[in-house]
């Protein structure tokens, strides 16, 4: 039980730093020139919605049992893996 903590904490603490990452396009956003808000805006759009995914796997891993959390965890990692290249990728397109 203590290791499905630990993993929580640290799977909490990674969703919040990609919040603030998301929260920081969104800033650049407000400032780009109108077609770079356009391009900002889906990229947003689709950060958030690769946030969710990670937000639900980590309150499925919260819900499950001491058998199968593992197996959610994997999910989260995978969904974890994608939010964080996304959001790599945005960074990089607005810079």
């Amino acid at each position: 039980m203590e290791k499905k903590k630990a993993y929580q904490q640290k799977a909490q603490a990674k969703l919040a730093e990609k919040r603030a990452d998301i929260d920081k396009v969104k800033a650049k956003a407000k400032g780009a020139s109108a077609d770079a808000k356009i391009e900002a805006s889906k990229a947003v759009d689709e950060l958030e919605s690769k946030y969710q995914v990670a937000k639900k796997k980590l309150e499925d891993l919260a819900e499950a049992g001491e058998d199968a959390w593992e197996d959610i965890a994997k999910g989260f990692d995978n969904a974890w893996d994608d939010v964080s290249g996304a959001v790599k990728k945005v960074f990089a397109r607005l810079s």
